[in-house]
């Protein structure tokens, strides 16, 4: 028993450092990220001043340029007051006008064009950042949850109960985190809504200027990114911590996510429940709902399917969850090569054995995937 202790022991010490230089990589990524971020947002505010500008210039030059059509139709008709010198300036003028403005709104144009790629390269930058920022404090919690335990180790580890109680800590602690970032987000997204306030203050000069057909098409693209960011604003923060998880329980919840994910999908999805409801500990219902959310992102993703079928039964010491679709189906025995098309799977397989339960998978080649998980949840409360 001391030798596996031991041996446990160096196991942890060399996944703690693994995750040292990993945390480390993490953070100079993250710092990278925000680095072009602040590049990113330093070019964009340039080119939307140089858009107004432009703007401004080409409201301007038509002006001049209808001005100068009106001079040149006026000197061309009237040849005893005006010369036939007046006639070619005027001429050369419009001509002039014309020329720069045709030059102008190519430049327009383009800066529009540019203006559209730098607020996309922002967004993807952002996420990225929120990605690195997220998975980087997820890191740290299990850091110091390993960090902490390492010099008990060999007790932790004697039964099956503990083990379980060991996946349900860490992802307690995960939950925890996911709160965090999801009042922050909720809280403070000035940094989605910045790219939107510089767009408001152009519709604005372009309304001083009664461009109203320019002011229309502006202020319907800044409704819909506008409706676009607040909605995918809500995805994340439901996405990464349901507040009905809490207050309403695991069914409803699931209830509701297995509705939305059939509307955003247009699969059509069927959600049963067996035996008597009860609820759970907290982190073993956030455990059932990220297996059933993982395994319907894998079937939309992978399978392809038109009909989806979530079901769980509730027993006297376990809960049973079963997924099954419709779709493309594959040959089970390439889990084993651990094939990036089922990296999903492979991390479903891991978290439920992390929960001491076990996962079948039955599927075959253009025959559909069942999934069918069985998870202890005769858990000692006292030890959560």
């Amino acid at each position: 028993m001391d030798y596996q202790a031991d041996a446990i022991d160096r196991v942890i010490k060399n996944a703690i450092q693994v995750m040292e230089e990993s945390k480390y990589q993490m953070f100079e990524i993250l710092e990278t990220s925000r680095d072009e971020l602040v590049s990113l947002n330093q070019d964009l505010k340039k080119v939307l001043k140089e858009t107004t500008e432009t703007l401004e210039k080409v409201d301007q030059l038509e002006l001049n340029y209808r001005r100068s059509r009106i001079r040149l139709t006026e000197v061309s008709r009237d040849f005893v007051r005006y010369k036939e010198e007046d006639i070619k300036q005027a001429y050369e003028k419009a001509t002039q006008l014309q020329l720069d403005l045709m030059i102008y709104r190519e430049k327009e144009m383009y800066l529009k064009a540019r203006r559209d790629e730098l607020q996309k390269r922002v967004r993807s930058v952002e996420n990225s950042v929120e990605r690195a920022e997220s998975i980087g404090s997820q890191m740290g919690v299990v850091l110091e949850y390993l960090s902490g335990e390492v010099g008990h180790v060999s007790r932790i580890v004697e039964t099956a109960k503990n083990r379980q109680v060991i996946g349900l800590k860490i992802i307690l602690a995960q939950e925890e985190e996911r709160k965090r970032i999801a009042r922050e987000i909720h809280d403070g997204p000035a940094q989605l809504l910045a790219n939107l306030v510089l767009r408001t203050e152009i519709v604005e000069r372009m309304l001083a200027k009664q461009e109203f057909k320019m002011v229309q098409d502006e202020i319907v693209d800044l409704k819909g990114q506008v409706r676009s960011s607040l909605e995918e604003m809500r995805k994340v923060i439901f996405n990464l911590r349901p507040m009905a998880l809490d207050d309403l329980g695991l069914i409803p919840t699931l209830r509701k996510y297995v509705h939305d994910f059939e509307e955003k999908t247009k699969i059509r999805m069927l959600f049963e429940t067996r035996g008597k409801e009860h609820r759970l500990s907290s982190a073993m219902e956030a455990a059932i709902y990220r297996l059933v959310q993982e395994a319907l992102t894998n079937a939309a993703k992978h399978a392809y399917p038109t009909y989806v079928l979530v079901e769980l039964t509730y027993q006297a010491q376990m809960i049973k969850i079963v997924v099954q679709d419709n779709g493309l189906g594959f040959r089970v025995e390439l889990l084993e090569q651990k094939s990036k098309d089922h990296f999903g799977l492979i991390g479903m397989r891991e978290r439920v054995e992390l929960l001491e339960g076990r996962m079948e998978i039955e599927s075959a080649e253009n025959e559909g995937t069942k999934i069918i998980i069985h998870i202890p949840t005769n858990v000692d409360k006292r030890k959560e």
